[in-house]
């Protein structure tokens, strides 16, 4: 159909919703997330394709708010700019299929649900109610199939250019191993340039930003190599995610990695337990991905993680609701004490209730350690000496936990 431009007071009907889109509540935005995520588990459990989602539909919510605010009630043109181009990328490298743009018609359908309750702010009379509805409808519907479009085209030129390096057979490579296939030990190890045998830590290393300076990531892969005297197996998960291995026995230096990242940024490390051979190189890299998927699932402020140091967390949280629920019930008003008062009673269970013990390892008097746990016990809803070990749980739960 032909387009047709609204009457001027519908225009300007146009206008004050587009002021509204560009001009967002917060919890609008948070409404979009959620039913974005809600819809797809699986881009949900991926932070940094959630992430980039994320900042794609509300990239999109400002493109045609925009548009309209510049010429209302005409066709609005693909979003073309960084944030389609991410998923793009990401969705190549992950290996996926276009049913992850699926979550664009979920954020499609929430947008129009907002404009709709806007319009009915705007005007009862039901002529221009009608033609404003519309107008509106056949614009965002038009305007989401041509980015989707758009990113489409965009996905095949991404695959074309995959698929003419090095990279993808690496990245064959690894999928192979890590889904157990029964490729040749050695023809895998010539392809990957890294040996096999012995032992293997595998570390996922990742950015909550998409469109920030990605060669930081490679940067810290090297460092992570260089701490350990090994060259490390890099390979490009996604735009802003690197799976790492680093062979030896010699581990990862956690706290060192700490105070690189001690300042707060948007850089992530999930680290997997050592272990041996093709199955060590399997399963530590699992063990990875478990951490990095409860870092994401918690929104965790840490910005290190070990999977020994969690594991019994990530599965407590596997349902985060519950895992709430288990929290409050057990540490009543000391979940939103003081964190310093939160890791004395965590590091008095830790030091096996020894006030001395743990007074010397916060680097504290025990009297004030004493007088602290005194306050725990008037906050708990039972006293510690009758709930150590489900009280230590929920502490460690509230640690990871942003």
């Amino acid at each position: 159909m032909p387009w047709q431009r609204p009457s001027p007071a519908v225009q300007d009907l146009i206008r004050q919703c587009a002021q509204r889109v560009v001009n967002p509540r917060p919890e609008w935005l948070a409404e979009l997330d959620t039913v974005v995520l809600a819809a797809n588990p699986a881009i949900a459990a991926d932070p940094e394709l959630a992430s980039a989602i994320n900042a794609s539909t509300h990239a999109n919510f400002l493109f045609w708010g925009t548009a309209n605010l510049r010429d209302p009630g005409a066709p609005v043109p693909p979003n073309t700019g960084p944030e389609p181009m991410n998923i793009a990328r990401d969705m190549v490298r992950r290996g996926l299929s276009a049913y992850t743009l699926d979550a664009y018609r979920v954020g499609e359908g929430a947008a129009w649900r907002r404009l709709m309750d806007i319009a009915f702010e705007l005007t009862s009379d039901p002529g221009e109610l009608h033609q404003l509805l519309d107008v509106c409808s056949r614009s965002i519907s038009e305007f989401v199939d041509a980015t989707l479009a758009f990113i489409a085209g965009q996905i095949e030129t991404e695959r074309d250019e995959l698929t003419r390096g090095t990279h993808a057979e690496r990245r064959e490579t690894v999928a192979l191993l890590l889904d157990g296939a029964p490729i040749p030990l050695r023809r895998a190890e010539a392809r990957l340039g890294y040996a096999l045998t012995g032992e293997h830590t595998a570390v996922v290393v990742w950015s909550d930003d998409p469109a920030g300076d990605l060669a930081r990531l490679d940067t810290l892969v090297t460092q992570l190599g260089r701490a350990a005297g090994a060259r490390p197996l890099s390979v490009l998960a996604s735009a802003a995610t690197r799976w790492v291995w680093i062979p030896g026995h010699g581990g990862i230096d956690v706290a060192a990695l700490q105070d690189s990242l001690s300042a707060p940024g948007d850089i992530h490390i999930a680290i997997g337990p050592t272990a041996e051979g093709v199955d060590g190189f399997r399963r530590s890299h699992l063990d990875a991905l478990t951490t990095q998927q409860m870092m994401a699932r918690l929104r965790s402020p840490q910005p290190v993680a070990r999977f020994t140091d969690i594991q019994f967390v990530a599965l407590l949280t596997t349902e985060p609701d519950r895992a709430g629920d288990f929290v409050r019930q057990t540490l009543g008003q000391l979940e939103s004490a003081d964190r310093e008062l939160q890791e004395t009673v965590r590091v008095f269970v830790a030091e096996q209730c020894n006030a001395s013990r743990a007074a010397a390892r916060l680097y504290t008097h025990r009297n004030t350690l004493l007088r602290r746990l005194a306050r725990a016990d008037e906050l708990l809803p039972r006293p510690l000496a009758t709930s150590t070990v489900p009280v230590a749980v929920a502490l460690e739960v509230v640690r990871w936990r942003g």
